[in-house]
């Protein structure tokens, strides 16, 4: 039995790194990243983050793992079309819920349409997203789509601290704040308010 072709929704290189080795040491899936991330606002960091998720995917080439870039469209005002009045909803309220339902639903259609077996994300590695409400959401796509969803809770067995670890092995740039412009106003009010 082949493997099973997986897409796999990406939010930046770091996030992946852990993600990926996970996917890849499991060896039953095929993986292709697919890079859709319309909350990040700003044009120059989504470029920044975008460069680094491939240069990441670069360095595993060398080795012999090949994993495949799939670029999707940069759409920032689909995002913000899309939180509309969700503007001052605290960093993982209902934006943020909104956020995931976004970029999951256009991995599943993606996945759907161009023959994956399953989708899945690395925003589950993150430790201030919540495990729960992305599973929830990608679920409930993946029924609508009729597209397995894996479901992965990749903050697991240290996930998270692994994925700093790989970050810091490969030189990845590692951003503060989420993407968008609301959680870096609040991630630099905190950064000041802790004195960084």
């Amino acid at each position: 039995m082949g493997k099973r072709k997986l897409l796999l929704h990406s939010c930046c290189g770091p996030c992946s790194t852990a993600v990926i080795e996970r996917l890849l040491k499991d060896g039953g899936y095929s993986v292709s990243v697919f890079y859709y991330n319309p909350n990040i606002t700003d044009e120059a960091e989504y470029v920044h983050r975008k460069s680094e998720q491939i240069r990441f995917l670069e360095e595993l080439k060398k080795q012999g793992q090949n994993v495949e870039f799939i670029d999707s469209d940069y759409d920032p005002e689909r995002f913000l079309e899309a939180v509309k009045g969700l503007e001052e909803e605290p960093e993982g309220g209902a934006r943020c819920s909104v956020c995931f339902d976004l970029r999951l639903r256009r991995t599943a259609q993606y996945a759907k349409e161009h023959g994956f077996d399953c989708f899945d994300t690395t925003l589950t590695v993150s430790p201030y997203k919540n495990y729960g409400v992305i599973s929830g959401i990608g679920s409930r796509i993946a029924e609508e789509y009729g597209i397995e969803y894996l479901s992965g809770n990749y903050k697991k067995q240290d996930g998270y601290r692994r994925s700093v670890e790989l970050s810091k092995k490969y030189g990845l740039y590692r951003q503060h704040f989420c993407g968008c412009g609301f959680s870096k106003a609040q991630a630099e009010k905190q950064r000041a308010e802790a004195g960084l």
